[in-house]
């Protein structure tokens, strides 16, 4: 069973096998609604799903080279990303109308840049150095070429005051199938796993050290 900190606020959802985007889109829409209406807690979802392209609000169709799997359109900001099994997709419902640790209230910049910080604390838990980059969303590392890959995307949407959609991170993934798409309309940039850097890590072990992490930034 998943450990959690007693600080964490949020209600935490560990979603068994693959879920349907579609229902995903649906259950945060739900979620949201709730929270706003003071009937339900903010909610860290993490969830896996099929193989599927999404398409962010910036998204261009010429980036879309292989639609080999399922396409939707997130309705959450950026451009292409791929989901798969052994990428863990963690889904942040939470009220930016309130301060969360490090986090200032109505400050969603300041909430992408929180997300930033609980990848790269995560990762540093697994001997891995995630970095930012200027102008380039999401969480990148240097390999053993010198080459800069993406490990992490971030996405989010905020819908009357509460955050939806969130961040993936690539655990274990079959890195292939991403070449379907531009991920994030980068070009120039692969992306990899944790697999792909040498660690090993299961799902649980990546959910636990999420859980352990999201005090330091969201307090």
């Amino acid at each position: 069973m998943l450990k959690l900190p007693t600080t964490i606020a949020p209600d935490w959802r560990v979603e068994p096998g693959l879920t349907d985007y579609e229902t995903a889109i649906a259950t945060m829409q739900a979620r949201i609604a709730a929270i706003k209406a003071g009937n339900a807690k903010e909610l860290i979802w993490l969830v896996e799903h099929p193989p599927l392209y999404t398409a962010g609000t910036s998204a261009k169709p010429e980036d879309l080279q292989d639609a080999r799997f399922p396409t939707y359109a997130a309705g959450r900001g950026g451009q292409w990303t791929y989901h798969g099994p052994g990428q863990r997709v963690v889904y942040c419902m939470m009220d930016l109308g309130r301060p969360h640790g490090r986090v200032p209230a109505q400050d969603v910049r300041a909430f992408v840049h929180g997300l930033e910080d609980w990848m790269i604390a995560s990762l540093a838990k697994f001997g891995v150095k995630g970095e930012t980059r200027e102008g380039r969303v999401g969480i990148w590392v240097v390999n053993g070429k010198a080459e800069e890959q993406k490990i992490g995307a971030i996405g989010v949407r905020v819908s009357r005051g509460i955050s939806w959609h969130g961040m993936a991170l690539n655990i274990h993934p079959d890195l292939s199938h991403f070449s379907g798409i531009v991920p994030c309309g980068i070009r120039e940039h692969g992306v990899t796993s944790l697999e792909a850097l040498g660690v090993s890590a299961s799902m649980a072990e990546v959910d636990a050290v999420l859980a352990q992490t999201f005090g330091q930034v969201f307090g």
